[in-house]
């Protein structure tokens, strides 16, 4: 009784794990709560992006230097291109990826 137990428990463990979603641009992968939080941040007014939407670029700095941006993204904005997998992440249809339904989402 007690190994029958245990292997129930071991693999509600394994699928409790193996659901998580991870969102993936090119060589990085990050969970969805973290991509929601840094979609928040970048939603948030916390950056600020020029008049002209057309000529629209973001300090990608400014999120960098939030103390609640989540830390899988500390070591990215030390590395160059950094704004780009920003832009990239922010254009991310959460909604869609929660369903899997995403190309870049993984882990359903």
């Amino acid at each position: 009784m007690k190994t029958v137990t245990l292997i129930v428990m071991l693999f509600a463990t394994v699928c409790l794990f193996s659901e998580a979603i991870q969102v993936q641009d090119g060589e990085y992968f990050f969970s969805a709560e973290s991509v929601k939080v840094l979609q928040h941040l970048l939603n948030s007014g916390s950056v600020t992006q020029q008049q002209n939407p057309r000529l629209a670029t973001t300090s990608y700095s400014a999120v960098c230097a939030n103390p609640t941006l989540p830390q899988e993204f500390v070591l990215l904005c030390n590395q160059s291109g950094y704004s780009m997998v920003f832009s990239r992440l922010a254009a991310v249809p959460m909604d869609v990826c929660e369903i899997c339904a995403f190309a870049a989402c993984t882990g359903c």
